[in-house]
């Protein structure tokens, strides 16, 4: 058994564009009929250069050779070019990969994924959801649900009406490819009154989750922390950007509030530093980047050596997301799981038969694989043609905005 053919999809996720602007898919296929899917989760390069990429990757180390032989694919591809050493890119490209060899082996053997990566360990899987505008609106436009407490406090009862018992948001303003930086009176204020709000509104039915996207310098950060340590948030998450963990360990330090840390590294490698240094207890590896399922049991393991918990973020399609659900299916020291509201929409459209989801909680499927199938009906109907990134940061600081 080989795998014999590569084939990629670039496809746009129409509005309310939850989970981003597009998803790049790849289907690998072996010589016997059997495919596997996989998604890459990566912002740095238009997706179609990406998925050009993933083609000549595949073509390179995976074709002709046998798809149970994972780790002897990931290592040849982590060192490429002279390389040996964590690339977010190809960390990307090697996730969606291996993904895609797992539900080969999985649907070979005739069992979901997290059997052969240790065992089921949970029967259901915790969910928490962002706080967005109504579905009627595209989730990138301007609405007070991002800056007004009252807002953010009615979309909060909602989302607890719909049983998630986790809520996350971001106030603290724009982000830059200047930060870090000392976050402004006004966004400590506004911060501190939007998590004031949602607690109010939800009680103890709901941990608060506060996102960041490492806008802060380590001070500037402790000052936020302690405005909203009152509030009891179950995160604070990346207050500090990723390149020095030596920093965001500065915050876990001085708060109270627990350190949350990873989607935007790659490799057991990268997140090592973050255990060893102490800079976050609950480490959010994305599957479609940190460089795929085999590679993200390998961190969870680390993180048990800490006594670190997983919750596997989840910014982009239904494919990462059932990948983090094997996961954390099989690890011991799951947390929580990011969902894309209830899975619904275009991430259930996207796919023959919509992930599980059941007041609040993901039941993993007993499908073998990834436990879904890519509609490529819908994939193929939905090509991306913008020009834009995943995710584009402001090209100044956030002091001249």
């Amino acid at each position: 058994m080989k795998v014999a053919e590569i084939k990629t999809f670039v496809v746009g996720n129409p509005p309310p564009r939850h989970g981003g602007r597009y998803f790049i898919f790849v289907k690998l296929t072996t010589d016997t009929g059997v495919s596997g899917i996989g998604e890459i989760y990566t912002a740095t390069f238009s997706p179609h250069l990406v998925a050009k990429m993933a083609e000549e990757v595949a073509e390179r180390h995976i074709l002709g050779q046998s798809p149970f032989h994972i780790e002897h694919m990931w290592r040849n591809v982590y060192g490429r070019g002279y390389a040996l050493r964590p690339d977010l890119t190809l960390g990307g490209i090697v996730s969606g990969l291996e993904m895609a060899m797992w539900d080969i082996c999985g649907k070979e053997t005739n069992k979901p994924v997290y059997e052969l990566l240790g065992g089921r360990v949970h029967d259901k899987l915790r969910c928490y959801t962002y706080l967005y505008p109504p579905d009627e609106l595209d989730v990138y436009a301007d609405h007070p649900v991002y800056s007004d407490p009252q807002a953010a406090a009615e979309a909060a009862v909602v989302a607890v009406e719909r049983g998630f018992t986790g809520v996350k948001f971001d106030p603290a303003g724009r982000y830059s490819v200047y930060d870090g930086r000392q976050p402004a009176l006004e966004a400590i204020d506004r911060s501190e009154k939007m998590v004031r709000a949602v607690r109010e509104a939800v009680g103890t039915r709901a941990d608060i989750l506060f996102g960041t996207h490492g806008q802060f310098t380590a001070s500037g950060a402790i000052r936020l922390a302690k405005r909203l340590e009152k509030y009891d948030p179950l995160w604070f998450e990346e207050p500090v950007p990723p390149d020095s963990p030596e920093e965001i360990a500065k915050v876990a330090r001085a708060t109270s509030i627990p350190i949350s840390a990873g989607e935007r590294l790659t490799t057991k490698y990268e997140f090592h530093r973050l255990l060893q240094t102490g800079a976050a207890s609950i480490i959010q590896m994305n599957l479609g980047r940190c460089g795929g399922l085999l590679e993200a049991k390998k961190i969870a393991s680390m993180c048990e050596v800490y006594h670190a918990q997983i919750a596997p973020h989840l910014y982009c399609g239904p494919i990462v997301g059932a990948a983090n659900i094997q996961l954390a299916t099989c690890s011991p020291n799951f947390l929580i799981l990011e969902s894309i509201k209830r899975w619904d929409g275009f991430h259930a459209e996207i796919l023959k038969k919509p992930i599980q989801f059941d007041n609040g909680f993901v039941i993993p499927s007993t499908e073998p694989g990834l436990g879904v199938e890519l509609n490529e009906e819908v994939a193929l109907a939905h090509p991306y043609t913008g020009s834009e990134l995943m995710l584009e940061m402001s090209d100044k600081p956030a002091t001249l905005q």
